[in-house]
């Protein structure tokens, strides 16, 4: 396989249009997700459409064996990744004491151990051959608290901070991490988190576009980018630290209460 991107989450939304990009540039893919079916088509029109290959690895990467399992299987197969794709994770809505723990605890597994974990296992191979790129899907989620989603607000701060230290680690090299930070797309995420009901998600941008923008901002090595927003939203981002705390966080209740 040539020039090839691991992508989680690929079943669906965002990480389906990357596998799309990537093949349309010709590149091979190894695409994971928990619904087979869902990846086995996606492999079916995506070799047809490009020609190219694609190795599809279906996991519940809620099971904490499954990072070390997906990278020795990748190794075992004699497959060289190049690009590394996190896009895997999820959230939920609602108070936290009223949750469900073990949502919650899935949750930070997905989005915060198997993001390290894959990065962990796969980095040391690019530094080796001063080569490769990683893109983490973080969210605008991560520029502030998040009160009735806490914890997936939470461990997206988690993403964004891990990405942007260890792109700083890897300065004096030519591996490069960078960040992916969506606002309101359109996905099976607003649908499982409950988001589709709130005022945040009246405006909405396609996975398409979203996909897109953090592909191209990989491929330039930026460290950030902001995608899925509108012009007021990246006003109101932009003056979000300056604002008192507590008068952020009450918006942002505000925002994601059920209509």
């Amino acid at each position: 396989m040539k020039n090839t991107a691991l992508i989680t989450g690929a079943s669906s939304g965002i990480g389906k249009e990357f596998a799309r990009i990537h093949a349309s540039k010709g590149g091979d893919l190894v695409i994971i997700a928990r619904r087979e079916d869902k990846l086995l088509e996606l492999k079916h029109e995506l070799e047809k459409t490009y020609g190219v290959q694609v190795k599809v690895l279906s996991k519940d990467l809620t099971e904490k064996a499954a990072p070390k399992e997906i990278y020795e299987e990748v190794k075992n197969s004699g497959i060289e990744i190049d690009y590394l794709i996190n896009n895997a994770g999820f959230g939920g809505r609602g108070k936290f004491h009223e949750r469900d723990w073990e949502q919650d605890l899935a949750m930070i597994q997905l989005n915060i151990l198997v993001l390290t974990e894959l990065t962990r296992y796969f980095l040391p191979d690019f530094v080796k051959r001063n080569s490769g790129k990683i893109l983490n899907v973080s969210s605008t989620a991560s520029l502030m608290p998040g009160p009735l989603q806490a914890v997936y607000y939470a461990t997206k701060a988690y993403v964004t901070s891990f990405s942007n230290a260890i792109a700083e680690e890897l300065h004096d090299t030519n591996v490069t991490v960078t960040a992916l930070l969506p606002g309101a797309t359109e996905s099976e995420f607003a649908q499982t988190s409950g988001m589709d009901q709130t005022k945040l998600f009246d405006r909405t941008f396609s996975p398409k576009e979203v996909a897109q923008d953090g592909y191209d901002a990989m491929l330039e090595g930026k460290l950030n980018v902001i995608a899925g927003v509108t012009y007021g939203q990246r006003i109101v981002m932009n003056m979000a630290p300056l604002l008192p705390k507590k008068m952020l966080m009450k918006q942002v209740r505000l925002m994601q209460e059920v209509e």
